[in-house]
């Protein structure tokens, strides 16, 4: 854990936002969630914004902040007998509360009775909105809602001011997702340099999930490990490499305090990228230069999608992929055929951080409205940079056949899309190349070690340990 410092100051500042300005915040800490019984669980995985405030990583937590008087409650229980038997001993829960900086716990048998004389007075129980089931059926317990009722009591002032807190990283934040970074940086040199003809999808995720297991952390995410890469997010690893095949690797492993790490690379099975490889590769890779060189607070990250946008396409255009003017081309979404996907997402406890909270507020400001065109329609994050700010940078070519057959028996975009020549690249796969990046007051950093990502980079070493 942070400092109890740390917790406290997140706490007063949520309580000093202007907005919600009265009542109590509620937040729910995660359960434990059975795989086909109560006693063999998944791995436990904390509620984020629980975990911003306050900093505890065990199960059947509840925090109440009073807006009004400036206090927090933890609300749990003591181990059992029995819980010391099968688990081990645990702090105690007023041990816990300190190390949150929190003087205050109770049982969770109080806390109904502490949200009904709430409600008994008229005061505003403000939380966030639910994705789990468990937290749906727990809210309407606790405030003796109907199911239908739920979602007109989620506090939009709540999500908000959390989103405002959460976006801006402090430097120990930054610290986090650099310490995630170092642990990610060996999970893609052990895939890069594993990677070779013959070798299995699932040899490499075996590996990377050792690395994982044995730095005692967890994956920020399902990791793409795929020689399909025109699967955007591809979950199975049922196939063997061979020579001439590109492997995408899309992983990243989280910080001792759960910060979320999410790193892509592409590599040439058999070595060497193929000359038509190379020149996708190229086309991906000064793309994502010319975003990361673009960063910088003020600037709407959209405006920077739509510069990487451009940039790919001149590229496919010189390949006689794409025809026509480049940005009429963008303009108009035909470049979404061979990148349907937004640049970039933001980051933090989650690896697309606050998504639970609604893309919309954490991506777009008040005077954006999310857009309707394909591919652009799926832009994580559009609004301005502010200092502080991580996120993802991770542009992509693909040639996904049954996007193509789609487009083309439409005639979508024929002015712009050349599809007799994206016929000699059915079967290519795809190729993302990603980094994470911090606005600074100046510009942008890129985070963590570097990772090989240039061709002769990745060519030095792809599958020498193999």
């Amino acid at each position: 854990m942070f400092d109890p410092s740390t917790y406290r100051s997140r706490r007063r500042t949520l309580i000093n936002q202007e907005h919600p300005k009265t009542g109590l915040v509620l937040l729910l800490g995660n359960r434990q969630s059975p795989r086909n019984y109560a006693a063999n669980s998944y791995p436990f995985q904390q509620d984020s914004t629980f975990l911003y405030y306050f900093g505890l990583d065990r199960p059947d937590l509840y925090g109440l902040i009073d807006l009004d008087e400036g206090t927090s409650i933890l609300y749990g229980e003591d181990g059992t007998l029995e819980d010391v038997i099968w688990s081990g001993e645990q702090p105690s829960l007023q041990k816990e509360a300190q190390a949150a900086g929190i003087e205050t716990v109770a049982s969770v048998s109080e806390l109904d009775a502490a949200l009904a004389r709430a409600q008994e007075q008229g005061r505003p129980i403000h939380v966030l909105p639910p994705y789990r089931d468990e937290h749906r059926l727990r809210f309407e317990s606790l405030l003796g809602l109907h199911k239908d009722q739920l979602d007109t009591a989620v506090s939009e002032p709540l999500i908000r001011a959390v989103v405002r807190q959460r976006s801006t990283k402090t430097e120990a934040e930054v610290a986090q997702i650099e310490e995630a970074l170092e642990r990610t940086a060996q999970l893609h040199e052990y895939a890069l340099r594993h990677a070779a003809p013959g070798i299995a999808e699932r040899e490499i995720m075996g590996g990377m999930t050792g690395l994982v297991a044995a730095a005692n952390s967890a994956f920020s995410f399902t990791p793409t490990c795929s020689i399909h890469g025109e699967v955007l997010h591809n979950h199975s690893y049922p196939n063997t490499l061979a020579d001439g095949d590109l492997l995408v690797v899309d992983a990243g492993g989280d910080s001792s305090l759960h910060y979320a790490s999410d790193i892509t690379r592409t590599m040439p099975v058999g070595g060497r990228f193929t000359e038509r490889q190379a020149a996708i590769y190229d086309a991906v890779l000064t793309t994502q230069e010319t975003a990361i060189n673009a960063l910088a607070p003020g600037v709407p990250f959209i405006d920077i999608h739509l510069r990487a946008a451009r940039t790919l396409t001149e590229h496919l255009i010189e390949m006689g992929l794409m025809q026509g003017n480049p940005a009429e081309a963008v303009d108009a979404g035909a470049h979404a055929l061979f990148f349907p996907h937004g640049l970039g997402h933001m980051m933090g406890l989650d690896v697309h951080d606050m998504q639970s909270l609604g893309e919309d507020y954490v991506g777009y400001a008040d005077d954006q409205t999310r857009p309707e065109q394909f591919g652009l329609d799926t832009l994580r994050l559009a609004r301005p940079l502010r200092p502080g700010f991580v996120a993802s940078v991770e542009p992509g070519c693909y040639f996904i056949p049954p996007l193509v057959e789609r487009w083309r028996s439409e005639d979508r975009h024929e002015a712009f899309i050349n599809y007799d020549r994206v016929d000699d690249f059915l079967g290519f796969g795809g190729i993302r190349i990603e980094d994470d990046v911090l606005i600074t007051e100046d510009g942008a950093r890129v985070l963590g070690p570097a990772i090989p990502k240039t061709i002769d980079e990745v060519e030095a070493q792809v599958g020498s340990e193999a």
